[in-house]
């Protein structure tokens, strides 16, 4: 192999680490150049999403005056807009505009008894791995190994941490681990299984990741996800309770209250968006994973003997389509269907649409098909009759349910990172320079439009420019700018992502009152009259 050396600075990543361990030096550098080179501009990308959000008051860490508190983010003037109006086009395209949904806000801390039902106290947690000589953890879900087979003789073993390029740093690993051994038989295919699936007896066999070296990794051990506090003036174990881990339970709990007083009928859905937390053992990629979280998220109750495969596979189309609807490629949403082998023991199906983000492709979307499951683990639990008369079928049944679960914080990193562009354009004197740009979907754009007036010291430029921009302030969302050169202005605007700039010049004034209607994304320029304007936004906004 090629040895390539290492860039200045070059930081070995943990996943990276066991497959070059035991590596000679000049193969350590080529294999390390080659999986960080592939990951450079992700990182890079990561990072200037993350800039930007800071630099312009889109997402802040929070509590940050006392140097921030992981897995927790706080969203400013920007950014809430920006959550809002995603939320807001979710509940209008998959509430509003449907006949067949319902709405539903319940309460972030539910009775105990809905957590103990839903199985949540007794199973809701992660195995945790922790190395005792670097002092790192792992999920052990997303730690994987493998043992070294030659001519049928295992001579050891390789690990390595969750990663696109996994297989391939395991099987380099494992090749440079018999070259060692001087072991010059056929070396079997090397399949990973996740630390879960590891025995006793193999933790003292599989190398830490960290490392490189056997030994130093502990025990899988469950570390609880759900957050506790105290209800009522007592502190002791009969006044615990949680905040919820997830929404659907909320849904739920309802469900009859909704049947009962909401006249619906076989197939509907209750949809709901509110907080949820989880005690996330390593939050990271910004606010991919965090431990506070929003998620919109929709109970869809059908008949058990519906055609559930035709059902799943509209809601998946339709789940596709919202997602390109507020500004994310087509071509960079994928589907990744769970093998039976891996569904929950409740779940007849599992489809994830999945997103290329900075940090790699990861689910976006969940699209589960659940069964009866939770509907009869709360008939039981509370005692309460769950069934439903089907006046079509003219029968009885508990329905089953098909869950489309969407995160608003992930969508919100998806649609900026799919949104996040550099280019070059002419300035004010003609000269080229780099310009960054949020390429947001006017639906969700945090400021729809920004009003200039030519020049801030000509009284009758301002006087329009403001009646202008009160106008629209009654509509939506909308920026007064009089500060700097107007190519200035709209590199501001450009960097916050609104898609439109609306300059007021002497021409409005002295000649047809038109005004000059910019786009963010081609800086094209042309006249337009109020009303055109006023119909052009109206299209662009809310159509």
């Amino acid at each position: 192999m090629l040895s390539v050396p290492l860039p200045p600075n070059a930081v070995i990543k943990p996943h990276y680490h066991s497959a070059v361990s035991n590596l000679d030096p000049n193969m350590q550098n080529s294999i390390v150049c080659l999986l960080m080179t592939a990951q450079a501009s992700s990182e890079t990308l990561m990072e200037e999403i993350v800039g930007l959000c800071k630099r312009r008051g889109f997402i802040f860490p929070s509590s940050e005056i006392y140097g921030g508190y992981n897995g927790f983010y706080d969203y400013g003037p920007l950014g809430v807009e920006l959550r809002n109006n995603i939320k807001q086009a979710w509940w209008r395209d998959m509430v509003q505009r449907r006949d067949d949904i319902e709405g539903l806000d319940s309460t972030i801390i539910m009775h105990p008894d809905i957590w103990k039902a839903s199985g949540h106290v007794d199973g809701f947690s992660d195995p945790m791995v922790d190395c005792k000589e670097s002092k790192l953890r792992y999920r052990a879900d997303q730690l994987f190994f493998a043992p070294v087979i030659v001519d049928g003789e295992t001579i050891g073993y390789v690990s390595v941490v969750e990663c696109p390029e996994q297989q391939e740093v395991a099987e380099k690993a494992a090749a440079t681990l018999k070259r060692k051994a001087g072991k010059q038989g056929e070396l079997e295919a090397i399949v990973l299984k996740n630390y879960t699936e590891s025995k006793p007896e193999e933790y003292d066999l599989i190398p830490s990741p960290a490392t490189g070296k056997p030994g130093s990794l502990t025990a899988p051990r469950e570390f609880k996800l759900m957050f506790e506090t105290k209800v009522g003036p007592l502190a002791d174990d009969s006044a615990t309770a949680y905040l919820r881990p997830e929404t659907a339970q909320g849904i739920f709990a309802n469900y009859k209250n909704i049947v009962d007083t909401g006249r619906v009928k076989i197939p509907f859905g209750i949809a709901q968006i509110g907080k949820a937390f989880r005690n996330e053992i390593t939050p990271r990629n910004f606010i991919f994973r965090s431990r506070e979280f929003e998620q919109m998220e929709i109970e869809y109750f059908i008949s058990p003997n519906a055609d559930w495969k035709t059902l799943h596979r509209e809601w998946i189309d339709t789940c596709i389509d919202w997602l390109v609807s507020i500004g994310l490629p087509r071509e960079g949403i994928t589907e990744d269907i769970h093998p039976e082998d891996k569904l929950a023991f409740y779940s007849q199906a599992t489809t994830d649409l999945m997103f290329q983000f900075p940090h790699g492709e990861q689910e976006l979307w969940g699209i589960a098909c659940r069964g009866d499951y939770d509907l009869k683990q709360h008939q039981e639990h509370s005692g309460k009759s769950m069934t439903i008369f089907d006046e079509a079928a003219k029968e009885k049944y508990v329905p089953h349910v098909i869950e489309p679960s969407l995160g608003v914080d992930r969508t919100i990193l998806a649609v900026l990172s799919a949104a996040y562009t550099e280019d070059e354009v002419p300035n004010d004197k003609g000269k080229v320079e780099k310009r960054t740009l949020l390429k947001f979907s006017p639906k969700i754009a945090p400021v729809k439009a920004a009003i200039f007036p030519l020049l801030k010291n000509k009284p009758e430029l301002v006087e329009r420019a403001q009646a202008l921009y009160k106008k629209l302030q009654r509509r939506w969302n909308v920026f007064y700018d009089a500060s700097g050169a107007i190519g200035r202005r709209y590199r501001r605007q450009d960097e916050i992502g609104t898609p439109f700039g609306i300059t007021i010049d002497f021409d409005t004034i002295e000649k047809d009152g038109t005004v000059t209607l910019r786009d963010r994304d081609t800086c094209e320029q042309r006249r337009v009259s109020e009303d055109e304007l006023i119909a052009f936004l109206e299209e662009q906004i809310d159509g």
